[in-house]
C-alpha cells in the first residue's frame, strides 16, 4: 500500500491513524495555506487562508448563533470562528464537509489567535474522505 491507501484503509477501519498526519499528504499541494504553528506569528486583522481537516464543530446555545470550528494540521490546531449570518449561508459546508479552506481575518485576544471567517469553502481531498470530526453541535 502507498501511503494515502494505508491512511484510508486505517481511517475506514479505525476511524483514526497512526501514520503521518492527513494534512501532511497535502502540505506541496497548498502553499498558500497558513499551517497552524504558523497562525500566531499573523497580526491581528491580516487575511489568511486556512485549509485543514475540521477537528471539531461547536455550536453552544450561549455564543448567539457564531459556530466554533477547530481546523487540524500536522503542526497543530487553529481556531476559526463563524458568525450566524455567514453560517446561514454554508450551513452544508460547515456541518457536512470534513476538509474546509477558510479565509479570513486574524483576531488576537488574550493573547490567542482566531481566524474570522469570511469564505469557507470545501477542500477537496478525494483520498481522504471518509474521515470524520468530533462536533458538539
Amino acid at each position: 500500500m502507498n501511503p494515502v491507501e494505508r491512511m484510508r484503509a486505517d481511517y475506514r477501519t479505525q476511524r483514526l491513524t497512526t501514520g503521518p498526519h492527513p494534512m501532511k499528504l497535502m502540505c506541496a499541494a497548498l502553499p498558500d495555506v497558513w499551517r497552524a504553528q504558523d497562525v500566531p506569528l499573523a497580526a491581528h486583522g491580516d487575511t489568511i487562508t486556512v485549509a485543514w481537516v475540521v477537528g471539531r464543530r461547536q455550536r453552544p446555545g450561549t455564543a448567539k448563533g457564531f459556530v466554533f470550528i477547530g481546523l487540524e494540521d500536522e503542526s497543530g490546531i487553529a481556531n476559526v470562528i463563524v458568525s450566524p449570518d455567514l453560517f446561514k449561508k454554508t450551513r452544508l459546508t460547515v456541518t457536512m464537509e470534513n476538509f474546509l479552506r477558510i479565509t479570513g481575518p486574524v483576531q488576537t485576544r488574550r493573547g490567542l489567535p482566531l481566524v474570522r471567517a469570511e469564505h469557507i469553502e470545501r477542500l477537496e481531498v478525494p483520498a481522504l474522505e471518509n474521515m470524520a470530526s468530533h462536533d458538539f453541535c
